[in-house]
């Protein structure tokens, strides 16, 4: 009997095959290289892309920081201020009760959000689990009500509310997008993709449907709850036309209602403007700061099924 001694060769790899292996790989999200002329064409897009978006709100921000006696109109343009000043927020203070308008607006914000999150979150449930007839005619009655314009409603929703007695109420702002109905089936894909047998487990072990939507579902879904709290804020907060039509008392007015009084027909202050829109975004700056976590992880619950 013998024995065959493999023996491991000895031989170096060529020095090009060396470098080679030196040289960092840059790959994408599935394994497969990325030129470096390719790399630098996406990152030119991506700062396009920046450029195009946060753009205007830089030089809505440069231009409240800028004093009266510097050229917002000069070219070329110059974002940095020369000598930054917070006299246009103080003026934006001193011309419109701000603060007011704002806890206004806050109001109907907030309210909006814990009715799109429990209204959304139960519609969405009913639709992605319950089993009765008629739940696909409903989910196509939801589809269809995003594409109905809000112009084309808008009369009959001011004499619903005028029938109601809810004119000039912050109740008569809140209640025609209480539940929205893209927020409806984002809840509604967000419970599709949860495992079955889960459910079917606490339902063996008794748990009746509400038990099973408030300890298993809900908590499964909060990403997409956080995606439709900012949705819902952020509708609220921006609404202009709906509130205009609607209130007539400058006490119940929201901020971006009040903050049209800061431009007129013989009046235009752009710091003034610009120092106004500043305060309008700042809360959903920091609404999206504190729930970006949240935000981009429920992006993705709804999203494999339809």
């Amino acid at each position: 009997m013998s024995v065959v001694e493999k023996t491991r060769p000895t031989g170096k790899p060529p020095a090009g095959a060396r470098e080679r292996e030196r040289e960092p790989r840059i790959t994408d999200e599935h394994g497969r290289r990325v030129r470096g002329w390719e790399l630098a064409l996406r990152y030119l897009l991506l700062l396009g892309v920046l450029a195009l978006t946060i753009g205007p709100f830089l030089w809505q921000l440069s231009t409240s920081l800028k004093g009266p006696a510097e050229d917002i109109f000069r070219s070329p343009p110059t974002f940095l201020p020369s000598d930054p000043t917070l006299h246009n927020y103080e003026r934006v203070t001193d011309t419109i009760p701000v603060w007011d308008y704002a806890l206004n607006s806050l109001k109907v914000a907030a309210a909006n959000v814990v009715t799109n999150c429990v209204g959304a979150a139960l519609a969405g449930y009913a639709l992605a689990r319950l089993r009765y007839r008629g739940r696909r005619v409903t989910t196509l009655v939801f589809v269809l009500a995003m594409l109905v314009p809000v112009e084309g409603i808008i009369i009959a929703q001011f004499t619903t509310m005028r029938e109601l007695g809810l004119n000039n109420t912050l109740v008569g702002v809140l209640l025609p997008g209480s539940v929205s109905a893209l927020n409806v089936l984002l809840m509604r894909n967000a419970f599709l993709n949860l495992p079955y047998e889960i459910e079917e487990a606490a339902y063996v072990d008794g748990a009746n449907v509400w038990q099973r939507f408030l300890r298993i579902a809900v908590p499964s879904v909060r990403g997409t709850l956080a995606v439709v709290a900012i949705f819902a804020f952020m509708g609220a907060w921006d609404d202009f036309l709906w509130p205009l039509i609607v209130l007539s008392d400058p006490s119940r007015f929201t901020l971006t209602i009040g903050l049209n009084y800061l431009h007129g027909t013989f009046a235009n202050d752009e710091r003034l403007v610009a120092a106004g829109t500043i305060i309008a975004v700042a809360p959903l700056i920091v609404l999206f700061a504190c729930l970006q976590r949240y935000f981009f992880r429920g992006v993705g619950e709804g999203a494999v099924k339809g």
